[in-house]
């Protein structure tokens, strides 16, 4: 007998970078990708009413895991439940079998399984970057660097030199708090 599974786990994550930045006493934190969303469940066999090895079940799932010869990957499937449509492929499969019979055939089993989701379409980005298309006066307060201004306004302190020379700036290190500067747009 087969049981549907009682629940299941979506799990989606971002990735982001930490970046340092001289004289904070903290990191900025800068989004570098998005994960892949992946879906994890449980799923219970029971033969013992059969008395047939449940392996005999169990092997439709994990034979997901092995590759197709005509695409060289394991087989894209869809997870259908409700209004749940889900394009993915299995990652990974956990067996645990808990039942036998007295010659030592397993009759029960669960399995773990988690399937990672499968982009079909081939984009580099999804989204392109963006800058202003106006340059922006910022009014430097105190505890500001260049460094720190430019992590705020492009996401990156490294960009520092931009505002720098557009403002004439050639020691980095001193600038006032009150004074106005023109942040840039970037070049790309």
């Amino acid at each position: 007998m087969l049981f549907y599974p009682s629940e299941y786990t979506m799990d989606k994550e971002n990735d982001f970078a930490t970046i340092a930045v001289q004289g904070l006493d903290s990191p900025f934190l800068q989004f570098t990708k998005g994960g892949l969303e992946t879906l994890s469940m449980e799923l219970f066999f029971d033969s013992y009413e059969e008395g047939k090895d449940v392996r005999d079940h169990t092997k439709q799932i994990t034979d997901l895991l092995k590759i197709d010869p005509e695409i060289h990957a394991p087989p894209v499937l869809k997870f259908i439940w409700g209004n749940a449509n889900f394009t993915c492929v299995l990652k990974k499969v956990g067996k645990k079998f808990t039942m036998f019979r007295p010659d030592g055939v397993p009759v029960r089993a669960t399995l773990s399984v988690t399937f990672q989701e499968y982009r079909i379409e081939s984009r580099s980005r999804e989204r392109p970057f963006q800058s202003s298309d106006k340059t922006k006066i910022y009014t430097i307060k105190e505890g500001d660097s260049l460094w720190s201004i430019s992590a705020l306004s492009y996401g990156n302190p490294a960009r520092w030199r931009s505002i720098a020379l557009e403002n004439g700036i050639e020691n980095p290190r001193i600038i006032e708090p009150g004074m106005r500067i023109k942040i840039p747009p970037l070049d790309g």
